[in-house]
């Protein structure tokens, strides 16, 4: 399917469940952006889940975000709707603030799924920022020594502009791999490798039912446990939004709104020092003098460039939005 065709259907969906335009353009785009950087399991298959919550009532349609500025500190509310729109209100209202204070921090309240959280960031290091994202998200992942998840998988994410050359870019969970992987596995019927979950009983599954009824592991044991625990509180505890275990699934249409939180720091170097790009440039030098590495992004980047406009899909997937946008 063209990525054209793709845009014109997913639009056609969301406008028939409700969404304004706006919200649901930053919605689709956001999706479509992960297609194209190879990232399927936080693209267009996360749209039906979507939709059909905002035909049940927990994900609110025709929220519209609610950004409040207090110094170096935006507020914004994105009313159980989406987190798209909400992020792009704020990052919008977060790069006027940063030129003038040099740091900004922009926590987002009542929220829902992130998304790529690499992509915020992104958008900021184009604009000549480093910036740094977190989001909590649905308990998926038990406190270390502990047998009920608490924490999401919540990621991180950082950006650094370069000169004359793509951002540095970072963008992980903080389990071993995304949570969404595992239930693109399981739409798919496919085994999961054993090192990524854990069962009810606590014991390494390659079953993604079961590793979806038990804990994802975190990355770095117990260390990854900590950070999800440090993000829980940088964003549902600043926010005053759902932690995770308080959080309803992003995969179930039934229950109230998960409620959770992001939180985006943008700094600009040259509010710190001088010749900032330059002496980063330093660092990237020397660690690509080593044979074998290679930047964090420029995977992400090849596959965008190398997508050609067209995107594969899944049969199903492509008629459940055509099911959705029949509706309208």
């Amino acid at each position: 399917m063209t990525e054209e065709a793709a845009r014109s259907l997913s639009m056609a969906a969301m406008r028939a469940r409700g969404f304004g335009e706006s919200e649901a353009a930053a919605t689709v785009e956001a999706l479509l952006d992960a297609e194209r950087d190879g990232l399927p399991s936080h693209g267009l298959s996360r749209l039906p889940f979507y939709l059909d919550q905002a035909a049940s009532g927990k994900v609110r349609a025709t929220a519209i975000p609610l950004v409040e500025v207090d110094g170096a500190v935006v507020r914004v509310d994105a009313g159980h709707g989406l987190a798209f729109p909400a992020v792009a209100e704020g990052l919008a209202a977060g790069l006027c603030q940063v030129r003038e204070s040099g740091l900004v921090a922009i926590s987002i309240a009542r929220s829902h799924h992130f998304g790529v959280a690499g992509a915020p960031v992104e958008a900021a290091a184009r604009q000549g920022l480093m910036a740094m994202a977190f989001s909590n998200a649905p308990a998926a992942m038990a406190p270390w020594g502990g047998n009920r998840p608490l924490y999401g998988t919540n990621p991180i994410a950082f950006a650094c502009p370069r000169r004359d050359a793509e951002p540095l870019l970072i963008d992980l969970s903080l389990s071993r791999v995304a949570r969404g992987k595992v239930m693109l596995a399981k739409k798919q019927g496919q085994p999961i490798p054993d090192d990524w979950a854990l069962d009810i009983e606590g014991r390494p599954t390659t079953d993604a039912d079961a590793a979806l009824a038990g804990s994802m592991i975190p990355a770095g044991d117990a260390k990854g446990a900590a950070l999800a625990l440090m993000v829980e509180l940088l964003t549902a505890g600043l926010a005053g939004s759902h932690f995770g275990f308080q959080a309803s699934s992003f995969f179930d249409a039934e229950g109230e709104a998960p409620s959770i939180a992001q939180l985006i720091l943008l700094f600009d170097p040259a509010r710190f020092s001088s010749g900032f790009l330059e002496h980063a440039e330093t660092l990237f030098a020397a660690m690509q003098d080593q044979p074998g590495v290679r930047l964090p992004g420029e995977r992400r980047y090849r596959l965008r460039r190398e997508g050609g406009g067209q995107l594969t899909l899944p049969t199903a997937l492509v008629a459940a939005l055509e099911a959705h946008a029949e509706i309208g």
